[in-house]
């Protein structure tokens, strides 16, 4: 029997306000533990939360950008359940008056696009953080995280594969980065992600057992631990087994998923309103406000890219990725210089440079005035690509400029004809089979001349004017 993925996304994003979600305890990451907490999120009897006006205009942006119904009328609740990490034993979310319903993101597949739909869009408090020790029989328990904003976006079950969700999730979190919202580090733990996941009988509309992962902490963890699990619920039914209800675990070092517990339902949560928060209510101008101060999102910058720089939508994607990215090479655009040379640059020795020093682009000290003065001197024919890649280099590992970089390499290229007469003099002396190969018809052989020349002049050779010599001169030979 042959079998259809289906897979729901719930995603979690701490969202960058300076205090916590309702107190005035800092959310700065790194801390000693447990100096960030006080009586409200600690759970004090008598402490009442007052909620963070930054994390609501926040979160109504992320629900806006994400196509959603932004409501206009929304409430707190509790959700209730013990865990050594809670502290107050519930947990202040929303339930059934979320801030946005009924979004969508669209994703780039190979031949196609498709929408996938969002729920909703909901805001909480995190949890603490448990510390397991190895061959100990206790655990530690650090506070600092509860009470962090905590924004969850629930995907519908639309996405089939590892790969729609790998997908999915980048767009995402693309936009998320974008509002400038959250920075969205896995690493820290301010963006999580656990998966629903269910097979059914293809032609099926009617929904599988489904499992939920958790423990995934990169997006790569994430397509990984849905490929095991469909292997596994494929193994299982295939035999005729019944596939349980319950929350897996995804173990890295393994490579593969384990019971955690069995899966809870809404029901068991207890939810019922918070009463010590009242209800909201939003304007509509409220929500316009919010609307407008949205800034210019990937897939629009994007058709913008290809519509107006002439990039390809690959070429275009590549640069969206960052949006620091973006703001250096719309600046490089701005000072006169072509928009795919830049992509080239950009494309190649500087996202090189990023990957090996793992480096963002907002730590690199490079403006884009010394790029564009670097490429303005391979277009004067003062300095070889090659050499500029050298000059390239030095500017991005010493910080200097482009002229300082160009002076201490020593790589400025020769044009002179009466220089590059003598090199490519001893060029023709030194190579009479290559010589007698052209003369005879060969014309690629002329390819080896100039690669000598250039050798010989250490790479400082203008390569067009000295193939031209070496043709002015093996013409009055023949």
């Amino acid at each position: 029997m042959e079998f259809e993925t289906v897979i729901g996304l719930e995603v979690h994003v701490h969202l960058k306000t300076e205090t916590k979600a309702f107190c005035g305890c800092s959310t700065e990451f790194g801390n000693e533990p447990n100096t960030q907490t006080c009586p409200v999120c600690l759970g004090f009897p008598g402490s009442l939360p007052v909620l963070n006006e930054k994390a609501l205009e926040y979160s109504v942006k992320v629900a806006l950008a994400l196509n959603c119904k932004a409501q206009e009328f929304i409430k707190f609740d509790r959700k209730n359940y013990f865990y050594p990490d809670l502290p107050k034993n519930y947990q202040i979310s929303q339930y059934d008056m979320p801030i946005g319903l009924d979004g969508f993101i669209e994703i780039d597949l190979e031949n196609a696009k498709k929408k996938i739909r969002i729920k909703r869009v909901h805001l909480e408090e995190d949890a603490g953080k448990l510390i397991h020790k190895e061959d100990s029989d206790y655990s530690l328990v650090d506070y600092n995280r509860c009470g962090i904003p905590l924004l969850e976006i629930v995907s519908e079950p639309d996405i089939n594969s590892p790969l729609e969700a790998f997908e999915y999730l980048k767009n995402l979190k693309l936009i998320i980065q974008y509002l400038g919202v959250s920075d969205c580090d896995m690493e820290e733990g301010s963006l999580r992600c656990d998966a629903n996941i269910s097979l059914r009988p293809k032609g099926e509309e009617a929904l599988g057992t489904k499992t939920e992962l958790k423990n995934m902490n990169s997006f790569k963890g994430v397509r990984l631990a849905l490929d095991y699990e469909i292997k596994r619920q494929q193994g299982l039914l295939g035999k005729g087994h019944k596939i349980t209800q319950e929350t897996r675990l995804w173990d890295e070092d393994k490579q593969l998923t384990s019971s955690m517990r069995s899966k809870e339902e809404a029901h068991d949560y207890r939810y019922f309103p918070d009463p010590d928060l009242v209800p909201f209510t939003f304007s509509k101008e409220f929500i316009e406000r919010l609307k407008k101060e949205i800034p210019e999102l990937p897939k629009d910058r994007e058709e913008r890219y290809t519509g107006n720089f002439n990039l390809s939508p690959k070429e275009a994607e590549v640069i969206i990725q960052d949006k620091d990215l973006c703001v250096f090479f719309e600046k490089c655009v701005g000072l006169g210089i072509e928009p795919k040379k830049i992509y080239n640059w950009i494309s190649g020795p500087l996202l090189a440079y990023i990957n090996e020093t793992g480096k963002q682009v907002k730590e690199i000290k490079l403006e884009p005035q010394e790029l564009v003065e670097l490429i303005k001197n391979v277009d004067d024919g003062k300095l070889s690509n090659l050499a500029a890649k050298g000059v390239f280099s030095v500017m991005l590992y010493e910080g200097t400029t482009a002229g300082e970089a160009i002076k201490k390499s020593g790589l400025t290229q020769i044009s002179d004809e009466k220089e590059l007469e003598e090199i490519v003099k001893k060029v023709i002396k030194e190579n009479p089979n290559s010589v007698n190969d052209f003369l005879s018809g060969k014309e690629n052989a002329i390819m080896f001349l100039v690669g000598q020349a250039m050798k010989l002049s250490k790479g400082k050779a203008n390569p067009k004017v000295v193939k031209d010599i070496i043709l002015r001169r093996l013409k009055n030979v023949s």
